[in-house]
């Protein structure tokens, strides 16, 4: 049977081209990602953020965080501590991501004097107010997704490829599908819709872009979260790449340091 079956397929042309056409357009897709996670590797980057969190009540929260990271997609190291106000001052979240499994996560409280993992299964809860979940401070390696083409689209008036992204079974992840709009011109996302099955559950929108240190970079960053109905500003102030850093400072036992 199996034998009839493989002389049907190879004698059906049609069949053949259409196969032919998927795979290109994934390879296309994949490509396309990854061409535009090359163009924004870096050695380290920091900068200062600032919040706005706009909640249902229309009531506007402010915060500010300082970031870091350092080494490349797949394998980086990233520390964000809020620095105000003060109710979340000292708040400090590592990430370790892997390329072969979910990252690892540990964040200090200082009320509790201490750090703790954050479970998987935790990772689609809001992080401190804003409208990031755990999930979303992670890095999206190219590897631990499977890619298809949906076509061409404008978004903020430029020309952009549009990617599903699928998430493969070695990464745990809260959404179903995501959406990417990858610029043509300069290879940068400058939109990612996240999906549950084929519901928009939160939008991530990348803008202000400017060249900094010869790399396309997105000073304003606003995520919409559609079952909260809130929204999250995050402005980058003082962005700087290659500044020189230290595995030391990225680790569990670091993170109460300088409270």
């Amino acid at each position: 049977m199996n034998r009839i079956l493989w002389g049907r397929l190879v004698t059906c042309p049609t069949l053949i081209g259409l196969m032919i056409i998927s795979l290109a357009q994934a390879q296309d897709a994949r490509q396309i990602v990854a061409e535009s996670q090359k163009r924004s590797q870096s050695k380290s980057l920091q900068y200062e953020g600032t919040l706005e969190v706009l909640g249902s009540t229309n009531k506007v929260s402010v915060k500010h965080w300082e970031f870091a990271r350092m080494g490349s997609f797949g394998a980086s190291k990233s520390l964000l501590r809020f620095t105000a106000p003060t109710e979340v001052k000292g708040v400090a979240l590592l990430i370790v991501n892997h390329p072969d499994r979910a990252s690892d996560q540990w964040m200090w409280t200082p009320g509790l004097g201490r750090d703790r993992h954050i479970a998987l299964q935790n990772r689609a809860t809001g992080f401190f107010g804003t409208g990031f979940s755990f999930e979303d401070l992670e890095e999206r390696d190219v590897n631990q997704f499977d890619y298809k083409m949906l076509g061409a689209e404008s978004v903020d008036g430029q020309q952009c490829w549009k990617i599903e992204s699928k998430p493969k079974e070695l990464k745990s992840s809260q959404y179903t599908s995501s959406v990417l709009f990858v610029r043509k011109d300069i290879y940068v996302a400058i939109q990612i819709e996240n999906y549950i099955k084929d519901q928009l559950v939160r939008r991530i929108h990348y803008s202000d872009i400017q060249k900094q240190d010869d790399i396309w970079t997105a000073r304003t960053i606003e995520v919409s979260d559609a079952k909260r109905k809130s929204s999250t500003v995050l402005k980058l102030e003082k962005v700087k790449y290659n500044v020189p850093m230290k595995d030391e400072g990225f680790t569990p036992e670091s993170l109460g340091r300088g409270v």
